[in-house]
C-alpha cells in the first residue's frame, strides 16, 4: 500500500462502494416516503434463480481483498518476510505487514457477508454489522500505529484519514442498536465516499504530486493546504450524495406513477429481545432490493 497504486486502488474501491450505498440508501428513503414495502416480489425459481441469492457485495470484497493481498506481496522483492535471520532476530517490514492485515480484514468481511446471506439458514444482519464494527476497531488501531514514524505532510494526510475511520467506527457502533436509522445510513455512506476519495488524493499527494515536485514537510503552507484539500473533499462528496438523492427523487416523482410495481410483500422478520432484529429475507431477491430492505424501518399495521 506504500505506493501510488496501493492508495488509489483501495480508494477507488471504497469510493465505488460509497456510490453504490448512496444509490441504495437514496432509493430506500424515497420508496419509504411513498410506499412502505419496496421489496420486489421474488422471482420464479429457475435455472438462474440461485444467482439472485449470491451476496455480490461480499464476493466483491473477497475478490478485491485477495487482489490487494497479492499486489502487496508482489511489491516486496522476495516476498514478505516476518523476521530476519540475525541474532537477536528482528521484525521486518512492519508497515507492509499492516497493509496486508488491512486487506485480509477486507476479505474476511466479504466472507462474513457471504456466510450470512448464502450459508446460514436465515440472514443475520447483526452478524454482518458486528463483524464490520470489529473490523473498523482493528483498522483504527492499525492506522494509529501506522503513523508512528510519519512527519509533516504524510502525518497530516494519515491523521485526516484516521479521523474518517474513527467517525465510521462510531456510526457502525451506534447502528448495532439502531440498524434502521436513515440518518445513520446517510452518514455512513458519506464517510465511505470521504474515505475512498481521500485515499486516492493521498496517493497523488504522497507519490505523484500534480506539480511534479514533492510536497515539503517543513513548509507550513503545504501542511495547511492538505487540510484545505480535505475540506474540499467534504464539500464535493456532500454535493455528490445530495446530487444522487436529487436525481432519484426527481425520477421517482416524475415517472413513478407510470411504473409502480404491485404485489410486493414486506420481508418477514422476528424480534430478538437481546439485540436488533434478525431480518428473514425472501428466498430469491435482488441484491440491491435486499440492501434497501435492511434500511427500511419495521412497521406493523
Amino acid at each position: 500500500m506504500g505506493t501510488f497504486i496501493g492508495h488509489v486502488y483501495p480508494g477507488l474501491f471504497l469510493f465505488s462502494y460509497g456510490l453504490y450505498q448512496a444509490i441504495v440508501v437514496s432509493k430506500a428513503v424515497i420508496f419509504n416516503d411513498s410506499r412502505p414495502n419496496p421489496s420486489c416480489p421474488p422471482r420464479n425459481k429457475g435455472r438462474w434463480a440461485k444467482l439472485w441469492e449470491i451476496s455480490y457485495r461480499g464476493l466483491l470484497k473477497i475478490v478485491t481483498g485477495s487482489i490487494l493481498i497479492a499486489y502487496e506481496n508482489s511489491c516486496i522483492k522476495g516476498g514478505l518476510v516476518l523476521m530476519n535471520r540475525e541474532l537477536p532476530p528482528r521484525f521486518m517490514l512492519p508497515k507492509q505487514w499492516q497493509h496486508l492485515t488491512m486487506f485480509i480484514l477486507l476479505a474476511l468481511n466479504g466472507c462474513v457477508d457471504v456466510t450470512s446471506k448464502n450459508l446460514l439458514p436465515q440472514r443475520c444482519v447483526l452478524l454482518e454489522k458486528g463483524a464490520l464494527v470489529l473490523i473498523f476497531y482493528v483498522l483504527l488501531m492499525l492506522l494509529v500505529s501506522h503513523v508512528q514514524d510519519s512527519t509533516g505532510v504524510e502525518l497530516q494526510v494519515h491523521s485526516l484519514l484516521i479521523l474518517v475511520v474513527f467517525l465510521l467506527m462510531l456510526v457502525f457502533t451506534v447502528e448495532l442498536w439502531a440498524p434502521n436509522a436513515f440518518h445513520l445510513s446517510m452518514i455512513e455512506t458519506f464517510l465511505f465516499l470521504m474515505m475512498g476519495s481521500w485515499l486516492m488524493q493521498a496517493g497523488f499527494i504522497l507519490y505523484r504530486p500534480v506539480t511534479g515536485y514533492p510536497w515539503q514537510d517543513d513548509d507550513i503552507s503545504d501542511i495547511m493546504f492538505v487540510t484545505t484539500f480535505f475540506c474540499w473533499h467534504v464539500m464535493i462528496n456532500a454535493l455528490c450524495l445530495l446530487g444522487i438523492y436529487g436525481v432519484f427523487s426527481f425520477w421517482h416523482h416524475c415517472y413513478s406513477p407510470r411504473s409502480k410495481l404491485t404485489g410486493s410483500k414486506k420481508a418477514p422478520y422476528y424480534a430478538n429481545t437481546e439485540g436488533p432484529d434478525y431480518h428473514l429475507l425472501p428466498e430469491v431477491e435482488q441484491s440491491e432490493k435486499d440492501d434497501q430492505a435492511l434500511l427500511l424501518p419495521d412497521s406493523s399495521p
